[in-house]
């Protein structure tokens, strides 16, 4: 954000002054409508103005606000450290400034975070410190400036005490710490406001960060055409467990025909052949008992695309498998038990990675297991973490949790925000590898499959609701579907 300001600044048709004026004018409206919603309580807001820019904007919003005829008090933190817009932004207050130390949130309605924003980088202590413990004790209403006081812009952890915010008002983008949990909690809903930052500044800052949404992703997928045929959308094959744990590649096998593979074959030892073959209609079946049959089932080329992991059990067989698949060219979402098969020679996986192929998906401890240097760098938030296990592993990895990442080799991440509580559910995770195969199955990208596969992974839960299992979710696609072809130019 310091070089998009810089970048805009420069370009002559916009000075700082303004960026800030409009930041805070900005947060102003969203007190505004904030207190419309508490017409019954007290309209008395705090402002708590912090030692850099975003204690400009909070200066900025509490003179506006006291303009409209608010009842404003500020409470200021290194007031006299300001410097440049915020100390010139300051100085427009022409009203008592009272010292942090004061701070007391009885008898206000709202109170408006302003003392640190997205650029924190340790913990509050202090005056800081107490002023936060006491706001997040009291029952009023908190709109936070940026990010709520004490949460990193970069991980969204909480370093020390941390404003709990209802709302959360940034500006041109967010920022990691506001799709990252815990930061996420802390912001309650978020605005994002345009302030008058190009968008072409991005061209030169070069994020690698983004929010995974389909404006990431959509122009990869393959929509069917009139004139196509099955074949043109791909063959995914997913391998099964023996015959007391298929129902997990049968989930995988489901989703990936909801997820737009022309077919979709269930490769079962002969163990579970027949429990299978009970339970499948549109999903093919064939045996696939060892590495010789499988060796014969990749002769044929049109298959493209695997799942191994979800209930087929840990050892050499599994790792077997994705070592045959991967040298065969095609591409393979390894999961469950496919990954903690590696987890004593992640070296041996890496080593068959082909570039585009593979695609992990664990969940923290099956990250743990695989990488465990990377998940006990405490010194890293959740996106570098699965930055290092991509490029380390040559897979796009997704690192799955509540705001689940999605990392590339190349060093792209999304971060996810799509999903519900009831997403944590046996099962779950077997969809989620499926839907991506079949994507990859139809010629997506392997990064573009893994983020588009998340996002319509956690849209299917939210639109389903309470209630949800793993079984719902394929059913629900379609309406994932139609969404996303309605927003698709």
């Amino acid at each position: 954000m310091q070089t998009a300001d810089r970048l805009t600044i420069a370009t002559g048709e916009v000075d700082g002054s303004t960026l800030m004026e409009r930041a805070g004018a900005a947060v102003a409206r969203a007190a505004t409508a904030a207190m419309a919603a508490m017409a019954r309580q007290n309209g008395a807001v705090a402002v708590l103005a912090g030692p850099g820019s975003n204690g400009g904007d909070a200066y900025v919003a509490a003179r506006l606000l006291a303009e409209r005829g608010c009842a404003v008090e500020v409470f200021a933190l290194g007031r006299d450290s300001l410097t440049g817009d915020a100390a010139a932004a300051a100085r427009r207050w022409t009203k008592t400034v009272r010292d942090l130390a004061d701070f007391a949130p009885t008898g206000f309605g709202l109170v408006v975070d302003g003392l640190f924003g997205a650029g924190l980088s340790r913990p509050l202590d202090g005056t800081a410190a107490t002023a936060v413990r006491a706001l997040n004790a009291a029952e009023v209403t908190v709109l936070a400036i940026d990010l709520p006081s004490g949460i990193s812009g970069d991980t969204g952890q909480a370093m020390g005490e941390a404003v709990e915010a209802e709302r959360t008002v940034t500006f041109f983008r967010r920022k990691p710490g506001h799709l990252l949990f815990p930061g996420r909690a802390h912001c309650g809903a978020v605005e994002v406001v345009d302030i008058g930052i190009a968008a072409s500044v991005l061209d030169r800052i070069h994020p690698q960060t983004f929010a995974n949404a389909p404006a990431l992703w959509s122009a990869a997928l393959r929509i069917p055409g009139r004139t196509g045929h099955k074949y043109d959308r791909g063959h995914a094959g997913v391998f099964s467990g023996g015959a007391s744990t298929t129902g997990a590649a049968r989930l995988s096998a489901s989703a990936g025909l909801r997820a737009g593979a022309g077919l979709v074959t269930l490769f079962s030892p002969a163990s579970a052949l027949l429990v299978n073959a009970a339970h499948l209609t549109a999903v093919m079946l064939r045996r696939c008992t060892d590495a010789a049959d499988l060796a014969a089932h990749l002769e044929d080329t049109r298959l493209n695309a695997f799942v191994l992991g979800p209930g087929f059990g840990v050892g050499e067989t599994a790792r077997c498998y994705a070592e045959a698949v991967l040298k065969a060219g095609r591409a393979l979402v390894l999961d469950a038990d496919g990954i903690t098969s590696f987890a004593e020679a992640p070296d041996r996986l890496f080593a068959a990675a082909q570039p585009d192929r593979l695609v992990l998906t664990p969940h923290a401890g099956e990250f743990k297991r695989l990488f465990p240097d990377v998940a006990a760098d405490a010194s890293t938030g959740k996106p570098d973490k699965a930055r290092a296990a991509a490029a380390r592993s040559g897979a796009t990895v997704v690192l799955k949790g509540a705001d689940t990442v999605i990392a590339s080799p190349d060093g792209r991440a999304a971060i996810n925000a799509t999903g519900s509580a009831w997403l944590a559910t046996a099962g779950s995770g077997d969809v989620l590898s499926g839907i991506v195969c079949g994507l990859l199955a139809q010629g997506v990208p392997a990064f573009e499959a893994a983020a588009a596969g998340v996002w319509m992974h956690g849209r299917a839960a939210e639109l389903f609701g309470p209630g949800l299992i793993a079984e719902d979710l394929p059913g629900m696609l379609p309406r994932v579907w139609a969404e996303i072809e309605a927003t698709t130019p």
